[in-house]
Protein backbone atom coordinates (compact mmCIF):
# COMPACT_ATOMS: atom_id res chain seq x y z
CA UNK A 1 0.00 0.00 0.00
CA UNK A 2 3.05 2.46 1.01
CA UNK A 3 4.64 1.96 -2.74
CA UNK A 4 1.16 2.47 -4.23
CA UNK A 5 0.96 5.93 -2.44
CA UNK A 6 4.64 6.81 -2.69
CA UNK A 7 4.49 5.54 -6.33
CA UNK A 8 1.07 7.88 -7.14
CA UNK A 9 2.50 11.24 -5.13
CA UNK A 10 6.04 10.40 -7.12
CA UNK A 11 3.58 10.29 -10.68
CA UNK A 12 1.79 13.53 -9.31
CA UNK A 13 5.06 15.28 -8.97
CA UNK A 14 6.53 14.50 -12.37
CA UNK A 15 2.73 15.54 -13.92
CA UNK A 16 3.52 18.73 -12.07
CA UNK A 17 6.63 19.15 -13.51
CA UNK A 18 5.58 18.56 -16.93
CA UNK A 19 2.56 20.56 -16.87
CA UNK A 20 5.11 23.56 -15.48
CA UNK A 21 7.66 23.31 -18.43
CA UNK A 22 4.71 23.07 -21.28
CA UNK A 23 2.78 26.27 -19.57
CA UNK A 24 6.42 27.76 -19.20
CA UNK A 25 7.03 27.07 -23.26
CA UNK A 26 4.11 29.57 -24.27
CA UNK A 27 5.20 32.51 -23.32
CA UNK A 28 8.01 31.63 -25.61
CA UNK A 29 6.17 30.62 -28.61
CA UNK A 30 3.73 32.96 -28.46
CA UNK A 31 6.69 35.41 -28.43
CA UNK A 32 8.23 33.86 -31.53
CA UNK A 33 4.54 33.97 -32.87
CA UNK A 34 4.35 37.86 -32.40
CA UNK A 35 8.06 38.33 -33.95
CA UNK A 36 7.20 36.49 -36.78
CA UNK A 37 4.00 38.16 -37.33
CA UNK A 38 5.89 41.51 -37.11
CA UNK A 39 8.57 40.65 -39.49
CA UNK A 40 5.76 39.61 -42.34
CA UNK A 41 4.18 42.92 -41.15
CA UNK A 42 7.30 44.48 -42.10
CA UNK A 43 8.47 42.52 -45.39
CA UNK A 44 4.77 43.17 -46.70
CA UNK A 45 4.91 47.02 -46.24
CA UNK A 46 8.11 47.20 -47.72
CA UNK A 47 8.99 44.21 -49.78
CA UNK A 48 5.76 42.96 -51.46
CA UNK A 49 5.83 45.59 -54.39
CA UNK A 50 8.99 43.47 -56.15
CA UNK A 51 9.46 40.17 -54.17
CA UNK A 52 7.04 37.05 -53.51
CA UNK A 53 7.59 36.79 -49.30
CA UNK A 54 5.79 34.42 -48.68
CA UNK A 55 6.15 30.40 -49.17
CA UNK A 56 4.83 30.55 -52.46
CA UNK A 57 4.42 32.51 -55.60
CA UNK A 58 6.33 34.53 -58.06
CA UNK A 59 8.28 37.95 -57.46
CA UNK A 60 6.57 40.71 -59.01
CA UNK A 61 10.14 42.20 -60.28
CA UNK A 62 12.11 40.07 -62.46
CA UNK A 63 15.22 40.62 -60.70
CA UNK A 64 13.83 40.19 -57.13
CA UNK A 65 14.26 36.77 -55.67
CA UNK A 66 11.62 35.56 -53.82
CA UNK A 67 12.47 35.57 -50.43
CA UNK A 68 11.66 31.76 -49.57
CA UNK A 69 14.86 30.93 -51.34
CA UNK A 70 17.40 33.78 -49.47
CA UNK A 71 19.27 30.26 -47.70
CA UNK A 72 20.03 28.90 -50.82
CA UNK A 73 22.32 32.21 -51.86
CA UNK A 74 23.62 32.69 -48.21
CA UNK A 75 23.13 32.36 -44.65
CA UNK A 76 19.33 33.78 -43.44
CA UNK A 77 21.40 35.43 -40.17
CA UNK A 78 24.12 37.11 -42.09
CA UNK A 79 21.52 39.56 -43.73
CA UNK A 80 21.24 41.46 -39.78
CA UNK A 81 23.86 43.97 -40.70
CA UNK A 82 23.00 44.15 -44.17
CA UNK A 83 19.24 44.92 -42.40
CA UNK A 84 20.52 47.45 -39.74
CA UNK A 85 22.59 49.51 -42.19
CA UNK A 86 21.06 49.67 -44.89
CA UNK A 87 20.66 46.99 -47.75
CA UNK A 88 22.06 48.48 -51.19
CA UNK A 89 21.20 45.67 -54.09
CA UNK A 90 22.85 45.32 -57.75
CA UNK A 91 20.10 46.85 -59.71
CA UNK A 92 19.49 50.41 -59.13
CA UNK A 93 15.64 50.68 -58.65
CA UNK A 94 15.95 48.98 -54.91
CA UNK A 95 15.40 51.29 -52.23
CA UNK A 96 17.90 51.47 -49.39
CA UNK A 97 15.79 50.38 -46.43
CA UNK A 98 17.37 50.51 -42.46
CA UNK A 99 15.72 48.99 -40.09
CA UNK A 100 16.03 49.01 -36.04
CA UNK A 101 17.41 46.07 -34.26
CA UNK A 102 13.83 44.59 -33.03
CA UNK A 103 12.85 44.70 -36.48
CA UNK A 104 16.16 43.27 -37.93
CA UNK A 105 15.19 40.55 -35.37
CA UNK A 106 11.74 40.32 -36.44
CA UNK A 107 12.62 40.25 -40.07
CA UNK A 108 15.52 37.46 -39.72
CA UNK A 109 12.79 35.59 -37.16
CA UNK A 110 9.99 35.95 -40.32
CA UNK A 111 12.59 35.36 -43.36
CA UNK A 112 13.67 31.62 -41.27
CA UNK A 113 10.23 30.51 -41.19
CA UNK A 114 9.25 30.57 -44.71
CA UNK A 115 12.87 28.95 -46.01
CA UNK A 116 12.54 26.62 -48.64
CA UNK A 117 13.94 22.94 -47.38
CA UNK A 118 16.67 21.75 -49.76
CA UNK A 119 15.46 18.26 -51.39
CA UNK A 120 17.15 15.42 -48.86
CA UNK A 121 20.49 14.49 -50.97
CA UNK A 122 20.04 10.78 -52.37
CA UNK A 123 22.30 7.79 -50.80
CA UNK A 124 25.05 6.98 -52.41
Amino acid sequence: MRDRIAFGRLWEAGALIMLGLGVAALPAAAAEKDLTDKGRMLVEKNCARCHAIGKEGASAHPEAPPFRTLSSRYPIDDLAESLAEGIVSGHPDMPIFVFGPTDVEAIITYLKSIQDQPAPKPSE
